[in-house]
């Protein structure tokens, strides 16, 4: 198959999109849209994918004439995983239209499935920390209310990282502390209990307020007995106590006793930058 042929049936759909004469019978939008699709689906076997998103939706157009809602999702859909080969934000328009159609038909599972794919567009491809971070937060609502449990917390923790990464640090807490909650009862996610403290700690600390990120450690280790004995537990107390000092010889050196035995990755870090500065060393933080 090749892309003239695409045109070729592009050219066809278009004529009988538009034609008002008794010569063409049948469902003249239902045709269309076959139409379209194979010519999409021509463009996507050639790798062009632009050609590919923007037939797609065309054959979603006719659909919706025809108020086929589903299929229209579907298509949007379709043209979407086209568009992400060359054009992200037509991606997430594609994705919009789905998650409107998606939304008005109750579909709300499947709509946080595709807001989600809308935050990864965000996050990984146009680079864009907070439109991802709000893409996530109504990706997590949506799956709450279908109580999607598991689904709502990952998104939420993405909500929270960037969050912190973005200085929104209240927030950034509010959803660390809402998953470690949420996970004190459930054995399969109590493990990761002392992941979420450490995060919502170091948070508290980056916010400046001493006072409140003591408390709140101490309130960590009440909610879970086994947090204060955890290397997390010690570290969070060890900064604390480096702050309150304003000791960057004792912060540093910390630091890197908590890294030779638990790697620090690159959210922490910066957290821990940020920390440092603020007790007045610019300089890198190992």
């Amino acid at each position: 198959m090749s892309e003239r042929e695409a045109q070729e049936l592009i050219a066809k759909a278009d004529k009988k999109a538009t034609s008002s004469s008794w010569f063409f019978s049948g469902n003249k939008y239902e045709e269309a849209a076959e139409l379209y699709t194979k010519a999409g689906n021509i463009y996507k076997m050639a790798k062009r994918w632009k050609e590919s998103g923007d037939t797609f939706c065309k054959a979603a157009d006719m659909q919706l004439k025809m108020n086929e809602k589903d299929e229209a999702a579907n298509t949007f859909i379709n043209a979407s995983k086209s568009y992400r080969k060359s054009s992200p934000q037509d991606a997430i328009a594609s994705l919009e239209n789905a998650i409107m159609i998606l939304t008005e038909r109750g579909r709300f599972q499947s709509a946080a499935k595709h807001q989600e794919d809308i935050a990864s567009i965000y996050e990984s491809e146009l680079i864009d920390l907070d439109q991802a971070m709000r893409a996530y937060e109504v990706a997590a609502d949506w799956y709450a209310g279908e109580s999607s449990t598991a689904l709502s917390h990952k998104c939420m923790l993405k909500v929270a990282t960037f969050a912190a990464q973005l200085g929104q640090y209240d927030k950034a807490i509010e959803k660390f502390e809402l998953v470690a909650s949420a996970s004190l009862d459930n054995q399969l996610m109590k493990w990761s209990l002392k992941e979420y403290f450490l995060k919502a700690g170091l948070c508290h600390i980056a916010s400046g307020d001493s006072v409140t990120a003591h408390n709140a450690v101490d309130r960590y280790c009440e909610m879970d007995v086994t947090f204060g004995s955890t290397r997390e537990c010690q570290f969070l107390q060890n900064i604390l106590t480096a702050v309150d000092n304003s000791d960057v010889g004792q912060f540093t050196g910390s630091v890197v006793e908590f890294d030779q035995l638990s790697k620090l990755d690159n959210w922490k870090t910066k957290i821990l930058l940020e920390i440092k500065n603020s007790i007045g060393e610019e300089s890198s933080l190992i």
